[in-house]
């Protein structure tokens, strides 16, 4: 089936769209229920819905192939312009000066194709420079000496003619290096690309391939490495093969479908996005600490992960506790509030924050105890900048 012959819904997150009842709509209805109910609500015919199928974009934008006709592409609320500038944040990749091309695209699945472009490039680039290549203790039986003998292996089996031999080799087949191919491999089969990408990332993938283990590699590889001048200029490329591997769908759902579905989940790229903001602004005498564990119980059987915790540095008193929250509500929500409050109360902070994208229609500023619960708004709709400026006045605003 080509291109041209699949059906294309474009929707828009959290915003609720309607279709009659049909054969196409059934399949599509069906298809979005059994597989990507967490990601979009489906309400099927009933009078509530003036018996029309209902679909609702629970946070997630990008591309879901939902039957082999049927396509849906989610668009977010911010601007792309936008949304790629959160992205150059929540991936540590703000400051390399090569995503002029990804900023000026006009819908995801394109800041997809040029994205992939540019991480094949760098990696043909990184290819001909000579890639990472470090020593690997292994152990091995040989016909000649290498290394270093075993001589207690060997004399337990005397009866053997080969060496065990203990050895360093210098090799190409790292972890640095298998992240870069099986992002690839991912991309290669995402059926996201057009043919001159795609032919750029096999090529890119073949290199590697010839040197480099292929291995299922998980996105939490990607970060927190340890860099040198020899390897240096793997980070941002890292920082890429993190977005694809986090985004790539649901598994379950790759099937015979020329495509697989990309999503991002906006919530967590909001999370990420505000944490790293806030790293790079936040004056000096403040410290933050991102996804900060918090034990509950008697034996801390329970464990809560706090999105932003911000702490004197002087002195590491826990002076702000952040809860991001990727809503559209118009007011906060009840559990939301103690929930906050019971994180602020557990680390002994007086101040306890839910942070949100717009601004809510009914904000909140109460003192519950002796800790304050505020709703604050980082706005994501205008300049990103400007608005991460006005809600640290807010943050810091008595």
């Amino acid at each position: 089936m080509s291109d041209q012959d699949i059906q294309i819904l474009h929707w828009k997150e959290y915003e609720a769209t309607r279709h009659t009842p049909s054969t196409v709509t059934d399949a599509l209805g069906n298809a979005l229920y059994q597989n990507f109910r967490n990601h979009v609500a489906v309400e099927f015919p009933t009078p509530k819905t003036d018996g029309q199928w209902e679909f609702k974009p629970l946070g997630w934008v990008g591309t879901i192939p939902v039957t082999e006709s049927i396509s849906v592409s989610i668009h977010p609320k911010a601007p792309l312009a936008n949304l790629f500038r959160m992205w150059e944040y929540a991936y540590r990749l703000k400051g390399f000066r090569f995503f002029d091309d990804v900023v000026g695209c006009h819908s995801l699945t394109e800041f997809y194709q040029n994205l992939a472009g540019i991480l094949a490039n760098k990696v043909l680039d990184r290819v001909h420079k000579g890639l990472y290549r470090t020593y690997i203790g292994r152990s091995e039986r040989l016909p000649y000496v290498s290394g270093r003998l075993d001589i207690r292996r060997m004399m337990s089996e005397p009866w053997r003619v080969d060496l065990e031999c203990t050895f360093e080799e210098h090799t190409a087949d790292v972890v640095e290096n298998r992240i870069l191919c099986w992002t690839l491999s991912v991309i290669a089969r995402s059926g996201l690309c057009t043919d001159p990408v795609l032919s750029k990332v096999r090529r890119a993938y073949r290199e590697l391939l010839g040197c480099t283990t292929p291995t299922p590699i998980l996105p939490k590889a990607c970060i927190g490495r340890l860099y040198n001048r020899l390897n240096d200029d793997y980070e941002p490329l890292h920082g890429i093969c993190r977005f694809f591997l986090e985004h790539r769908g649901p598994t379950h759902q790759q099937g015979d479908y020329a495509m697989m579905p990309f999503l991002m989940d906006m919530a967590r790229l909001f999370e990420l996005f505000v944490a790293e903001w806030l790293k790079q602004n936040l004056p000096m005498k403040y410290e933050l600490k991102e996804q900060h564990a918090v034990n509950f119980g008697t034996g801390g059987e329970l464990q809560f992960r706090i999105d932003v915790v911000i702490l004197d540095r002087a002195t590491g008193t826990p002076l702000y506790i952040l809860d991001t929250k990727y809503k559209v509500p118009d007011t906060a929500g009840m559990p939301d509030v103690h929930e906050v409050r019971s994180y602020a109360e557990a680390l002994g902070c007086t101040e306890a924050v839910l942070v949100y994208p717009i601004e809510l229609q009914c904000c909140m500023n109460v003192r519950a105890g002796n800790i304050r619960v505020r709703t604050l708004t980082f706005a994501v709709g205008g300049d990103i900048d400007e608005g991460g400026k006005t809600f640290l006045s807010s943050l810091f605003r008595n």
